[in-house]
């Protein structure tokens, strides 16, 4: 990546007062998911990212066979513990889907699992399209906690707002400025 990343998401940072370490994890966490819709792109990866210069590695993490049934069988048991859940517009069961391994599940073992470097030379349309998507998402998430953080001691207190934008399901309140 490059300098001007880095400065954006500085920007970002003062203009929206979301902090740059979270908005580093959602662009590591999106070019992770950009890396996975490259074609060809291995099972289990993760992205290391230089918060200072911008500049990221993709590695494969290579499992022995072992580790990975074992971590697949308690990622199965802790999703058959959650309760299956019904299909609102069908009104049927879901099945299950196939249970993924998260990185914090993947960590404790970190001295058994091989690593590659995999860093694509440039992501596609598709892969850059979809890394744009998780980080706006990112961003609505940070500014809708943080105006949660800011009015939930106010239960109760009168506050005044602009209605925006009104329809059957919801209302769009400005509260402040932004």
């Amino acid at each position: 990546m490059s300098k001007e990343i880095v400065d954006a998401i500085k920007a970002l940072e003062q203009e929206k007062g979301i902090s740059a370490d979270k908005l580093m994890d959602a662009l590591a966490d999106a070019l992770l998911s950009a890396y996975r819709k490259t074609p060809g792109a291995a099972k289990y990866a993760r992205v290391d990212l230089d918060h200072e210069t911008g500049d990221f590695r993709v590695f494969e993490l290579i499992l022995p066979p072992e580790l990975e049934e074992k971590l697949l069988a308690e990622a199965a048991e802790a999703q058959e513990e959650e309760e299956r859940e019904i299909d609102p517009e069908t009104g049927e069961l879901k099945e299950p889907e196939e249970p993924e391994l998260d990185p914090e599940m993947i960590a404790p073992y970190e001295d058994q699992i091989e690593t590659r470097d995999v860093t694509p030379e440039d992501f596609g349309r598709i892969a850059a399209q979809t890394a744009k998507q998780v980080i706006l998402q990112r961003i609505r998430e940070a500014e809708r906690q943080m105006m949660y953080d800011e009015y939930q001691d106010r239960v109760g207190e009168l506050i005044t707002g602009i209605i925006q934008q009104s329809d059957k399901r919801y209302t769009l309140v400005q509260l402040r400025e932004r």
